[in-house]
Order: C-alpha cells, then sequence, then structure tokens
C-alpha cells in the first residue's frame, strides 16, 4: 500500500453562497417591519441609498444598471437628468422641509398606560410613609404582566431590612388599588381580593368556601362532585361557577406592557373586480429606494481620486444590489400570492369554509421556484382580502378526504366544528365521537381522533367541562 500526498485537479460544480445571495435570502424572509428596519440600518451606512416617495422613483437605467463592471458615473447622471430630475443635491444629512416629511399612524397615536404608571399614580396618593412608599414601589416592581407578586414578602423584608409584618401592611395596601386583585400571590387569593369588593347579594361564604377548596374541580367543570361535598344542588355550583368566571384572573393584562405595538401591514390587496378578483400589491408595504445624486456628482468631481472613486464605487454596486433584492421580494411575494389566490377563489367568494387544502410543493412548481423560497415568502407576510387580512401561511394546512374524492381544509373543518359546538345543547353537550358522525354524514371522512386534535388546537375544552347544569 501507497501512502504519500499527491496534487490532483478535478472540477466540481457546485452552489457557493455569496454575501449578496445570503441578503438576497434574508430579504426574501423579511416581513415589512423588519424589512423597513434592515433598510434604515443600510440608509445609515450606504450614503448613496435615497428613500423615497413612490412617486418619484427614478426610471429603470437608473437603478437596474447592475450588470456594467466599470461605472460610468458621469453617465449615468445625464441618465438621471433625463428621467426627469434636476441638478439638485440630495444629500442626507440636509433637513427636508416639514411639508415633505412622512405622516405614520405613530405621530397620532399617545404612549400607553403600562400597569406599573397607573400603580406608581396610586402608591404617591397613598397615606403610606417615605418608607412604606418605598416598600411599595419595589412591590409594585415585583409584579407581573398579569399583576401576580413574583418575590415572598420575606424577601422584600431582606431588602429593606425590616420584618415580614411592614411588607405584608403595604402589600395589603396595594391589593386595594385598581385594578381589583392586583398583588396577589395564587390565583385563589387574587379572586378572594375581587370577591371582597363585591356588594351585590351573593352567597358569599359559599362562593369562598368553593375558591378555597374546589378551585382545581371547578376548573375541570366536576360540577356534581362539588355539590356532594358542599351540600349545594348541581344548579346552585352552576351558579357559583358562573359568578366566579366573571371576575378577572389576570386583573393586569388590561394594561400596556410597555412593548412598542407592531402593527400588520399587507404586503398584497385582493380587489373584488367585475365579478373576479385581482390582486395589487401595497406599495405602503415596500421601502422605495434610489441613488443619490449628490454622491453622483461628488464622483464626477473627483474623477481623480481613486479611494474615493473605489468607495463610491462599492457602495454603488452595493446599493444597486439592495434595490434589485427589494424588487425580487416584491416580485415573488407576488407570484407565490396571485398563485394561492387561484386555489382559493371559493374562499374569497364563500369564507372560511371552502379552504381548499393546499402544500407549499404544489405552489413550488407553478411558480417556478423551490418549496424554501415559498416558505420564505409566505412567513410574516400578509394579505388583504375581502373576507379579512390573513397570514399568507394560513391557506396552506393539509386536509381530509371526502366521499367525493374532493379534499377539505383542516381549518375549513375547525370552522365546522366551532360552528356545531356553538350551537349545541349546553346541558348535553356533543362529544368527539358525535361531531364525527355529524361531519361523517356531511361526507366528510375524518376520525374522532382527528375531531379531539382539532378541537384542542383551537382551545375547545371537552363535553364534560363544557356541559352545564
Amino acid at each position: 500500500m501507497r501512502l504519500g500526498y499527491d496534487l490532483t485537479i478535478e472540477q466540481v460544480q457546485k452552489l457557493t453562497m455569496t454575501p449578496e445571495l445570503i441578503q438576497a435570502i434574508q430579504i426574501l424572509q423579511y416581513n415589512s417591519q423588519e424589512l423597513e428596519e434592515f433598510v434604515s440600518r443600510e440608509l445609515m451606512e450606504n450614503p448613496l441609498l435615497e428613500q423615497t416617495k413612490p412617486e418619484e422613483e427614478p426610471g429603470e437605467e437608473q437603478t437596474r444598471d447592475d450588470d456594467r463592471d466599470d461605472i460610468d458615473f458621469e453617465e449615468l447622471r445625464e441618465k438621471m437628468l433625463d428621467a426627469g430630475y434636476d441638478d439638485v443635491s440630495y444629500a442626507q444629512w440636509k433637513e427636508k422641509p416639514a411639508e415633505d416629511q412622512p405622516i405614520t399612524f405613530d405621530q397620532y397615536t399617545s404612549r400607553d398606560e403600562t400597569l406599573s404608571d397607573h400603580l406608581m399614580m396610586q402608591v404617591g396618593l397613598s397615606n403610606l410613609n417615605a418608607r412604606e412608599m418605598k416598600i411599595g414601589r419595589f412591590l409594585v416592581d415585583a409584579l407581573d404582566d398579569n399583576g401576580y407578586l413574583t418575590m415572598e414578602t420575606g424577601q422584600v423584608a431582606e431588602v429593606f431590612g425590616t420584618d415580614e409584618e411592614e411588607v405584608e401592611k403595604v402589600l395589603k395596601v396595594i391589593q386595594g388599588f385598581d385594578p381589583v386583585g392586583i398583588g396577589a400571590r395564587s390565583l385563589k387569593e387574587c379572586l378572594l381580593i375581587q370577591l371582597d369588593e363585591v356588594e351585590d347579594d351573593f352567597p358569599k361564604e359559599s362562593i369562598r368556601f368553593i375558591i378555597c377548596n374546589f378551585l382545581k374541580e371547578l376548573g375541570d367543570n366536576h360540577i356534581q362532585e362539588i355539590s356532594r361535598n358542599t351540600g349545594l344542588t348541581p344548579k346552585q355550583v352552576q351558579a357559583v361557577a358562573d359568578f366566579i368566571r366573571t371576575l378577572d384572573p389576570k386583573p393586569g393584562r388590561a394594561f400596556s406592557s410597555g412593548e412598542q405595538l407592531k402593527y400588520v401591514i399587507p404586503d398584497i390587496i385582493v380587489e373584488e373586480m367585475d365579478g373576479g378578483f385581482e390582486l395589487v400589491t401595497n406599495d405602503d408595504a415596500e421601502p422605495h429606494l434610489m441613488v443619490s445624486q449628490y454622491y453622483l456628482d461628488m464622483a464626477r468631481d473627483n474623477k481623480n481620486d481613486e479611494e474615493v472613486q473605489k468607495y463610491l464605487s462599492d457602495k454603488y454596486k452595493s446599493a444597486l444590489w439592495l434595490i434589485k433584492s427589494i424588487d425580487q421580494r416584491k416580485q415573488t411575494i407576488y407570484n407565490v400570492a396571485k398563485a394561492v389566490m387561484e386555489r382559493q377563489k371559493e374562499f374569497l367568494r364563500k369564507g372560511e369554509k371552502f379552504l381548499t387544502p393546499m402544500t407549499l410543493k404544489q405552489i413550488a412548481e407553478e411558480v417556478g421556484v423551490h418549496e424554501s423560497t415559498v416558505s420564505r415568502s409566505i412567513n410574516g407576510k400578509y394579505i388583504e382580502t375581502p373576507r379579512g387580512v390573513y397570514e399568507l401561511r394560513y391557506f396552506f394546512s393539509s386536509g381530509v378526504g371526502s366521499k367525493e374524492g374532493i379534499g377539505v381544509s383542516s381549518n375549513s373543518i375547525k370552522k365546522m366544528i366551532r360552528e356545531l359546538i356553538s350551537e349545541e345543547n349546553p346541558r348535553s353537550p356533543m362529544s368527539d365521537q358525535d361531531i364525527m358522525d355529524m361531519l361523517n354524514r356531511r361526507d366528510i371522512e375524518i376520525s374522532r381522533r382527528t375531531v379531539a386534535k382539532y378541537r384542542e388546537s383551537m382551545n375547545i375544552p371537552s363535553s364534560s367541562k363544557r356541559r352545564r347544569y
């Protein structure tokens, strides 16, 4: 056996992921908010990029001259002038007139009040002394978004070098704040705080006893078991359960968490026209970019400076690639959305129950792209239809067979199950077997196990937990 090193030449064909290709893939998978943030960073890093209004976009020759290796800035400038742009500087650092500034929805919205803001104001208005106020503010900071205390009172006492009794006294004051039920350490305590504030003529002792001893059984809707252990009739236990459900188990959730609200901006809009449907891209969902005239003039004025020329040339190529990638993203999303809506015309006309089962592979073959490209094109991208705004991914679902051989979308089945349960007799709710039988009578072939899976995915409890007395 011969061992040693040899130098050989072989030809291999493989796909190389260039930085530009990686960027194009990333841009395709961004949703509109993420794309806006990405473009904002690029605008800060690349002085040759400028953001414009849709009606201000230059001609094709300016932004798509990317197949040239040597850039003639003077020729490019002349083309821009021919396209209708005057010899005006577009330097990024020059402030635009106020009337040219874009108007956004955020300019007309105020900051939402957080739970902490609401409680801190009440601490300041309370009769607590200076030391107790410090403990009170600490306790408010220790509440989670639902309004529950996340620390033991003994731990808080150690922080302030005091006894637990003083902390309990301050906590009692906070538990009297609005919203009622705030500052509790458990669901049981939260409900009892709210019960104490109720002034209506309810059998509070029975309610208190059930909250303290049968909260789990109440959640499982074991009305008969609670009835046997309390001496109340099933009807009385049901009335208690109905009252307890009017209490708020998460009193803090009515307030803002302090996180910035994200708005859904549809990438595609479906319009009903002349009995049919037409797709249009939403220009507001896409950033509109152009090459800066100011820096093109700079390149012309510094032709003999090789360092400047190289810098501007690199930035120019980067700008063109970004503009091209965004245009390609827009076209890909449109092509995928169009193929999707072609298969979902019955949904557009009649609603959710008429969704057609559809897979990534089917759309990929129709559009002529890879499945991964379709996946990136639908994730986080929204379409506005006459039926509402949906994420494109919503239309991709598995289906079950029918006796006619036509598939029925899982989302359609869920809609049917939800409607059947909403119409059932609450004193004798349908079991999963009953629902399966009813769907089978509608020529939909589905198993009891699949019915249970779909019901649970919609957070609908079982028949035993839906029963009322």
